[in-house]
């Protein structure tokens, strides 16, 4: 599975972005997916999962009510939309797939596969 992010950028506090992460190779509805963020000097960061089906989400308490994940299987793409941004969400995103029953999974070394980040920062 090759997954590629896109959508980040530099937005105002307070303001909202939406980060798609489109995925090509094995069946992208047989995985669970997630994105996480890492800052400078920080460690890899969960941000929130959404199960195979999309049925299904988990998010980080530090997102919970501003972040929303989805998917689109016919798409095969995945999408993170952020709401009032906050300068502590700033950060690179990645996105992430685990295939496997362990869903939802905080952990990133439970993710198969990866994609490369795209940066986003909020100006405050």
């Amino acid at each position: 599975v090759q997954l590629r992010a896109s959508g980040g950028g530099l937005v105002q506090a307070g303001g909202s972005l939406r980060l798609s992460c489109a995925a090509s190779g094995r069946a992208f509805s047989s995985y669970g997916m997630g994105w996480f963020r890492q800052a400078p000097g920080k460690e890899r960061e969960f941000v929130a999962t959404i199960n195979w089906s999309g049925g299904s989400t988990y998010y980080a308490d530090s997102v919970k009510g501003r972040f929303t994940i989805s998917r689109e299987n016919a798409k095969n793409t995945v999408y993170l939309l952020m709401n009032s941004l906050k300068s502590e969400d700033t950060a690179n995103y990645y996105c992430a797939a685990q295939y496997g029953p362990n869903w939802p999974t905080t952990v990133h070394y439970e993710y198969d596969y990866w994609g490369k980040g795209t940066q986003v920062t909020v100006s405050s």
